[in-house]
Order: structure tokens, then sequence, then C-alpha cells
């Protein structure tokens, strides 16, 4: 049983109640009662923790330090309570008072540990001060005459107040002092990390500009560690510094604080061929560092024209040698594919064919396909395919040679799944890649020839390798990308939920489901879709509080300014912004005006139409854009402008959506007359309005939609790469005619504001306006709809087209009436209505009839075992269509019946 303390007259049973109500949904029964112990300012630990758990929950860690303060208050003298106090201030980022707490700590109990959190809170304070003065000569200084204290007085005794001691000189730019601090004494404490005083070196090195220092340390780590591919690159930097600044080695003594320089060219290559005889000598486990270093060292060469480059050697030859040593190493690929413009464009036929030369086949079968003996062999012959596909090979076959390829990749994909037999379901089969290289040749062929026939072949080929390796990322990013584009969002929510997505991952890939699911008209998926990303950012900034402690608890002091940047990238990152945004308008396109009116939809969102609380000038797109792998040619490759355009397309996207939300709030503050008449703010229903934000809004969202068109019509001549960034929703929302039609909408309730200002019987001009812009909508939702018609699987001579477009155009048909459904012209949008229903009808009728896996696919012929796969991908296809025509027909009969309830 937990033992009362008298003194405060506090009963921690009160809190533990508290919690029980809090966790039963009882939110403000739980803080009456918290609040009710809290004032008696308890100081046994049974109350405290039982309230900074309650507090927790609530996320209210702003109270927890109001109880520690009055804890201390009472008991000055416990070291508990102070290191609590300053736990709960490192909680709300309050670092003024954490160095006030740590000291006070200090004072009573002399550990250096709570020295140096004082030390830490002041650096904290110059990291996160706005005034970049007054972090350089108030907070850093201080910090550093602090440290200092403790150096003169020989008290330093771990590693992390080194740590820290270099970090304050390091953002003091005192990288002179910081390199005295290493090298002596104190840097001997620094052993956490392999090289660690090596490394701190070579960086103050670099950025004091010691060229020959950076040179003679990298040279004697890489005799230690010939392996180390960062020290070759520090190498060949200060290599070409010092050749530019024409360094010559002094007539006495050592060539620099590190030893000898190499610093001409002929050194360089001597040293290299060097490391490579060491290299050679060995007979086995060699390593791939040296040859790779002398490839990069050809470039660099190269790059400045130096004749010398010849010297090491023709780069074909090169690669083919490190193609023998080490092309039965799935890394093969990725270290070749770098240095593959060192070859002359006439060279990339013979280099293929050099290496085909030394992969071991058997004799070839009947279809003519010869195939690897074991899985070593068959690792070769991936590896120059996949080199054959980044030189262009695969790119410039015709129709025929493309199906030729995908015939034999197929082939060697099925032959390698027996050398995988023994391998558990989470372990990916050894010819997977052959599998994901013949479905990026059938995009290659849909691309080129748009035919939808190799698409479902392609859809089928990646289910079957689906079916052997289930734990593979890329057939389920690449299936999940292709039943998007096919308007297909069905299928998709069950490979992403399979991608088992771990945290920050929410934020780099999230949004290849965020992006399609409303638009493709799956609304309860698309709600769900957006919870998951949303329950990771709001739990990032709980989560980051308890790493900063855990930071401070172990002396981890440089990671503490890293998870303060991580916790500021996602509280500013594009994809938080975009889902918190799209949240808020499905719940309003779902429940306002029909399960709830629209005021208090707007109230529940505690939606401020006058406040934007979007980070515009500090987004931060954390998109993983290369999260699919290819082996393009680097003129098929995603580059940084396909970037550029996509975060643009984006923004302008967003800018639309949180215009349109800010809109919709202002819209439901004018629903009822105000209360007062002359003042200048009224609030209705919990948000506040301002007569003239609804014009601003409006003016906003006209100028967004215009630069919006702009840069739609420049888009048109500029495509992503197929693996690239998807577009965003905006191209087809403006084709659809659904932006203007929201803006004529929102224009609405602004004239019948001023029609209700100037009264009747002075407002002919403006009622004439107002009846003009009634029929205008009309008009325009009647443009949408037809816009909508058309069969979405279209299935005749053999071929099955989809229009997934004219589902996304249902979507944006359903969204303006939520803000249009004024009496005024009820019956009009009442007839609108029922047409679109008729049409849903019909595509489900038609829809269920098409048997699409009965159907034969021209031009093609396929096993049974392929068909049965196709079969499957087209039944998924057409399951989500008649998901998405059934959720989207429940929404307008909903919008129908509440239409038919208005008075008129």
């Amino acid at each position: 049983m937990c033992k009362i303390q008298t003194t405060g007259d506090c009963d921690p049973f009160t809190v533990l109640k508290a919690i029980g109500l809090q966790r039963t949904g009882k939110q403000d029964e739980a803080f009456t009662l918290a609040q009710e112990v809290a004032v008696l300012e308890p100081t046994d630990d049974n109350s405290l923790q039982a309230l900074t758990i309650l507090y927790r929950e609530m996320h209210r860690p702003e109270l927890v330090t109001k109880l520690y303060e009055a804890a201390v208050r009472k008991v000055p003298t416990s070291e508990e309570y102070h290191s609590h106090l300053f736990m709960a201030y490192a909680r709300v980022g309050e670092y003024k008072k954490m160095q006030q707490a740590g000291m006070a700590l200090y004072k009573i109990v002399p550990k250096n540990p709570y020295y140096f959190w004082s030390v830490m809170s002041l650096v904290m304070q110059a990291i996160s001060a706005q005034d970049e003065k007054l972090s350089q000569t108030m907070f850093l200084p201080l910090a550093e005459r602090m440290v200092e204290k403790m150096v003169k007085e020989e008290k330093i005794e771990a590693e992390a107040e080194v740590q820290l001691y270099f970090m304050i000189l390091e953002r003091l730019g005192k990288y002179v002092e910081a390199l005295e601090v290493v090298q002596g004494p104190l840097g001997e404490k620094l052993t956490s990390e392999l090289q660690s005083r090596e490394n701190k070196c070579m960086m103050l090195y670099r950025r004091l500009e010691r060229w020959p220092e950076c040179n003679a340390l990298s040279c004697k780590l890489l005799l230690k560690n010939p392996d180390d591919w960062q020290f070759y690159l520090l190498y060949f930097d200060s290599l070409f510094h010092l050749i530019d600044q024409s360094w010559t080695p002094p007539q006495e003594g050592a060539h620099s604080a590190e030893g000898e320089v190499r610093a001409s060219v002929s050194q360089a290559i001597s040293f290299m061929e060097d490391r490579i005889a060491t290299e050679e000598a060995k007979e086995s486990k060699h390593l791939r560092g040296p040859y790779l270093a002398r490839l990069e060292l050809i470039r660099r060469l190269r790059e400045r024209s130096c004749p010398e480059a010849q010297q090491l050697g023709e780069p074909l030859e090169l690669m083919f040698q490190f193609f023998v040593k080490f092309g039965d190493k799935p890394c093969c690929i990725t270290d070749l594919k770098i240095f593959l413009d060192l070859l002359a464009p006439d060279q990339h036929v013979q280099f293929i064919n050099r290496l085909m030369e030394v992969v071991p086949l058997g004799a070839p079968g009947e279809d003519g396909v010869a195939l690897p003996g074991d899985t070593r062999a068959l690792q070769r012959h991936m590896c120059v395919t996949q080199l054959s596909r980044s030189l262009g090979q695969q790119h410039a076959l015709n129709t025929e040679g493309k199906l030729g390829l995908i015939k034999e990749l197929k082939a060697h994909y099925r032959h390698g799944l027996q050398f995988g037999k023994s391998c558990l379901k989470t372990e990916l089969q050894f010819s997977d890649m052959y599998c994901l290289m013949a479905a990026h040749v059938y995009i290659d062929l849909w691309i080129e020839t748009g035919d939808q026939n190799v698409l479902w072949q392609c859809l089928g080929l990646l289910e079957e390798g689906l079916s052997h390796s289930s734990s593979n990322a890329q057939f389920k990013l690449l299936l999940l990308l292709l039943y998007c584009r096919l308007g297909a969002f069905e299928p998709v929510v069950d490979l992403y939920s399979s991608l088992d997505a771990k945290h920050v991952q929410h934020d780099t890939i999230g949004y290849l489901l965020t992006r399609y699911a409303e638009s493709l008209g799956q609304f309860a998926a698309a709600s769900q879709s957006c919870n998951f990303s949303l329950r990771f950012f709001h739990s990032n900034q709980k989560d980051t509080s308890e790493y900063i402690i855990q930071a401070y608890k172990y002396g981890a002091f440089e990671k503490i300014p890293e998870f303060i940047a991580f916790r500021n990238r996602l509280n500013h990152s594009l994809h938080f912004a975009q889902v918190r945004t799209e949240r808020m308008l499905l719940d309003l396109f779902l429940e306002a005006d029909i399960s709830s009116p629209l005021e208090e939809s707007v109230k529940s969102m505690s939606l401020c139409p006058e406040e934007d609380d979007i980070p515009w000038d500090s987004l931060r797109d954390n998109r993983d854009l290369t999260v699919l792998v290819s082996w393009n040619p680097k003129d098929r490759q995603l580059n940084e402008e396909h970037k550029q355009r996509s975060l643009e397309d984006e923004t302008l996207w967003l800018r639309l959506r949180s215009l349109t939300l800010r809109l919709i709030g202002c819209v439901s503050a004018l629903t009822h007359p105000p209360t007062t008449r002359n003042s200048e703010k009224t609030t209705e229903n919990g948000v506040a309005t301002k007569p003239s934000s609804l014009q601003s809004l409006l003016s906003q969202l006209e100028n967004t939609l215009n630069q919006a068109t702009q840069f739609t019509e420049k888009q048109l001549q500029h495509q992503y790469p197929f693996l690239g960034p998807v577009s965003s929703r905006l191209a087809q929302a403006l084709s659809s005619g659904c932006c203007q039609c929201q803006l004529s909408s929102l224009q609405l309730p602004l004239h019948l504001q001023e029609l209700e200002t100037a009264g009747l019987d002075e407002s002919t001009e403006l009622q004439t306006q107002i009846s003009n812009l009634f029929k205008s909508l009309a008009v325009q939702l009647q443009d949408m709809l037809e816009k909508c018609k058309g069969d979405l699987i279209e299935a005749k001579d053999g071929q099955n087209k989809t229009h997934h477009f004219l589902l996304e155009n249902l979507v944006y048909f359903v969204e303006p009436p939520v803000l249009s459904a004024y009496q005024e012209f009820s019956g009009s949008l009442q007839s609108l209505l029922n047409q679109a229903l008729e049409h849903i009808k019909s595509q489900e009728i038609s829809l269920t009839a098409l048997k699409l896996g009965e159907l034969n696919l021209e031009g093609q012929t396929q096993s049974e075992a392929e068909g049965t796969f196709t079969k499957t991908a087209m039944d998924k296809v057409q399951s989500s269509y008649l998901r998405s025509l059934q959720e989207i027909g429940e929404l307008l009969k909903k919008r129908a019946d509440t239409l038919k309830s208005l008075k008129i």
C-alpha cells in the first residue's frame, strides 16, 4: 500500500482515481480532481509521481514543472526533487530555468553531471536564440568559461564533458582551441567511438584549411584501414587543394604536424598502386576500397584534364577486373554504377560483352536462355543485367526486343527460385531483382505504347513475385504505385500495411498512401491513412522530450541538438501540414451538414480562419523520392529540377487546400447573424471572423488559383520520371473544374452578407449578381458531371483499358456541393445529384457484369500460372472501383437527403 504523508494532507489515491477517470475518457473530472491535490503542493513521492503520470497522459507537461517547483520550495535540499524539476523543464524546453535548476542541484550535491547539465542548458539557449549575436557574445562564451573553470581545477571526469567542451568551441568557431583540446590530455578521454580523435582532427583541419595535415592524416588512416572510403575522398580533396596552392614541403623538419605529405599527382598514383599491390598480394578477402579509389582518382584527374590519368589504366579494363573479383557480391552493381560515366558511349556494348564472358552460364535450353548453376553465377549475371540497363541498352531496344528481354528475365527469375527453397518467409529470393527488372521493362513498354495489356501483365508478374517473396518491399512499393496509377486504392491499404512502416517512415513514404486515398473515393481508408501519419507526428513532440531527457541522464550532450533539429524538421514537415489539412477537410466533406451542422464541425476542430498555422517559409520536404529501386541511365533519373518542381506542385496544392479550409471556417461563422452589430470582430460557434477576412482569403484563393493554372500549363511539358515523385492532385482538380467551382461557391456567402447589409430595396444589382452566380454554379456543376461520365473499364478488341480519372472527377464533383447547398438553387442541384447517382448506379451494374479475368489479353501469350496472377490483379482493380463507387454513391445520397430536408 502507498505510504501517505500527513504533512501535505495529500491523498495519492485521489490522483489514482483521477488517472482512472482520464483513461475512461472523463478528462474534465480527472483534471478537477488532480488540481484539488496539486493545490495542496504535495511532497510525497506517491502523489508527485501519480500526478506526473496523469499530466503526461493529458499532454500537459507544463503542469509537472509547477508541481516540482512547489516541492523544491518545501524541501529545498532534496536531490531527487531538484532532479525531477530539471527534467520537467527539459520536457517543455525551458532552457533558462534548466540552467538555474542545474546549478541549484550542483550546489546541493556537487556532482559533475549536474554542473554540465547547466552548461548544456546554456548551449541550448544559444541554439534556440533568435539573435545569433546574443548566442555568440553571451550564452556560448559563458558556457565556455564554465567549462574552462572545471578544466583549470582538473575536475573533468567523463568523455561527455570533453565532448560538450568541443561542441562549445566548435560553435564559437574556435577551431584552433578545439584542436588543442582534442590533441591534448583531454582528448585521451574520447574513446567511445572508433577513431573519434582522428575524425575530429580531420574535421578541424578541413575547417581550418590545413591541407598538409589533412593530407598526411588521411594517408596514415588509410594505411591502417584501406577500406575506409571517407578518407580516400578527404585525401583527394586535400591533394588537389595543395596542387592548386602550389604547396612545397619545407626544407627542414616534418612536412606537417601529422607527418609526411603526398602532395603531387605522381605521389598519389604511387600511393594508390601501393594499396592495390597490398590487396593483390592477399590470397582472399580482398578489400574493395583501393580498387574503387583508383577509379575515383581517374575521374578527378580527367575532370582537371590531367594526362596522368592514363597511368592508372583504362577504366573499362579496371572495371572489368573489379567485376572479376567482386561480381558475385550484391554491392558490385552499386560500386560500379557510379563510375559508368568513365566509359565512352562506344565502349558500352564492349564492356557488357566483356563482363558476360566471365559469367559462368550453362548451355542454352529449348527457349534459348542460358541459366546459371549456382547463386554466385546468378549474382554475376544479375549484376551485368543491371549494368546493361544503367547504360541505357535496354531502353534502346524496340518493342519486340523488350518483349524478348522480358521473357529472358522471367526465365532467369523462375529458374533462380530453386536456390531459395529453404529461405524463410522473411528472406528475399536470390532472383527477385530479375522479376523487378522485368516489371520495369513492362513499364517502359506501357509508357512508350500506351498499351495497358502490358501493364496488366506487369501487375501479374509482381503479384507472382510477392507470392514467392512476401517480404520484398520493392515489389510492394511498385505494386502500390501501379495500382494507384490505375485508380485502384483498395489493394494499396493491405500492401502499405504489410510494409510495416515504422516511425519516421510515416513521413518519408506516407505520401504514397495519403496522396491517392481520398482522390480515388476511398474515404474510410483516407481517414485511416491520415490518422496513421498524424498519430506519428503528434507523438513526436512527447517522444523527442523523452530522448532529450535520456541524453541528459547519460551525458550524450552532442545528441541533444540533433533531437531538437529532428523534432523541428518533423514539425515543419510538408507531409504533416498536408495530412493535417486534408484530415480536417475530409471530416467536413463527410460530416458537415450531414451528421452535424457545419458550425459544430468547424468548432470541434478549433479552427481559426484568420490564423495561418502552416510555416510556409520553413516547410521541409521529407519525402523519400528515391525509395523505389531504379537502374535507369542518368538522363532518365530523378534530378534536382524534378524535386524542386514536385515541391512547388505540392506546396501550391497545399496552399489551395489550406485556403479552402480557412474559408469554410469563415463561412461557418457567417451562417448566423452576429449578436452585436457594431463590433469589429464577432465570434460565433468558437470561430472568430472579421468581415474583411472572407474577402482577403477569397482574394488569396483567386491569386493562388492563377499561379496553379500557370504552373500546371508549364508542367505539361515536363513529366516526372515514373519512379520519381507522384504528381499532386492539382492538375486533375483544375481540369475537372472543381477549384473554380469551389471559388464560386465560397464567393456566395460574401455576396449574401452584402445583400443582408444593403437590404432588398437598395440592392437590385447585387441580387442580379447573386442570381447569375447561382446559375453559373449550376452550369459549372453540370460541366463537372459531364467530365465524370464514361466507363471506368473499357473492355473491347482484346484491350482492357481503365479510365481512373473519371473516378477522381467524381470525387471532385462531390466536393463543391458541400459549400453550395443554398436553397436558392436546390432544385437544379437536386437534379444534378440524381443524375450523378444514376451514373454511379449504371457504372456499378456494368462493372459487376464485367468478367475481366475471363478476357484474353490481345497479342499476349501467358501460361496458366501467369494468367492466374494477372486475373488476381484485374479482380483487385475491379473490386476497388466498385468500392469507390459505393462510397461516393453513399455520400451523394446523404447530400441528396440533406438537400431534401432543407426548408424552402
